[in-house]
This record gives C-alpha cells, structure tokens and sequence, in this order.
C-alpha cells in the first residue's frame, strides 16, 4: 500500500497536580479548552470535544498518525500549564504555581463510540454533582480493565 491512512480516536484524561492546590478557575476553564483544542489541532490531532470541571480535563480526538501519543500528550500539557502561568496576570488569579499531574490516561475509542464518548465529556459538571473527579476516574479505569497502584494516580 503506497499511502498511510489512519483514523484513531482517544479519550485523554488528565487533572491538575493535586498537591498544588491550585484549581481551574471557572471563568478560565472554557478558554483553557479552546487553548488545548487549538494545541491539539496544531499537531495535526483535532479534538472533538474538551470538558472537564475545576480539577481536570477530558480531551476526545482523532490523533494524527505523524505523532506518538506520549509527544502528543507531552505537548499539550506543556504549552497549556505554560499558558496558564500567563493567565494569572489577566484574571487576577494564584496561577504561577500551575502544573498538571505528571501522568495521564489515554483510551482508545471506537468510531461507534465516539458520539458516546462525547457525550460523556459534555456532561462533566453533571457528572461532578454526583462523584468526585477521583471517584469517577478510578470507576472508569476499572470498568476499562486498566490496572492501577492508587497510590500513583494523584501526583
């Protein structure tokens, strides 16, 4: 076959670096997806959807077949914890200190999934009424079959 093509969808899942104390301000959150859709879309991997709630983010995108994951990912969280340092200026906000969590999550998703998927992540608040962003994230990977050592999820 002469021409790579490719099609994969992922469900990146990642929070702010709990030990900071430092949360999304809910003025700041929906400027901040579209930061991270237009870092998502400048590696070639546009997103679908970006949610999330004060302590995290869901990102849902077709991730290009010209970069790994991991640099995708790497990427996304640099230039947008780097962003979020200069907002603190703008909003008057303890923003300097600013870090994601070292980890993340990452899940492939069917093409049939994808309205699912989407619908999941544009229901976080939602969501977040009922469960906290821990409880929710260890019920997701259990139901995923991810294995996990708890004591390395929240730093």
């Amino acid at each position: 076959m002469s021409q790579s093509l490719s099609q994969l969808y992922t469900h990146i899942v990642f929070h702010v670096n709990f030990s900071d104390g430092i949360t999304i301000p809910e003025k700041l959150q929906s400027v901040l997806h579209a930061y991270l859709a237009t870092v998502c879309n400048n590696h070639d991997s546009p997103s679908i959807l970006i949610g999330g709630t004060n302590d995290h983010v869901h990102i849902l995108n077709r991730i290009s077949k010209n970069i790994a994951p991991v640099k995708l990912i790497e990427e996304i969280k640099t230039d947008s914890s780097r962003w979020m340092k200069t907002q603190a200026q703008d909003y008057g906000l303890m923003l300097s200190k600013f870090s994601w969590q070292k980890g993340y999550g990452i899940f492939s998703v069917s093409s049939s999934h994808v309205e699912v998927v989407r619908n999941y992540i544009a229901n976080q608040v939602e969501h977040h009424k009922k469960r906290s962003f821990k409880e929710e994230y260890i019920l997701f990977l259990e139901k995923h079959g991810v294995e996990y050592d708890e004591k390395y999820l929240w730093n």
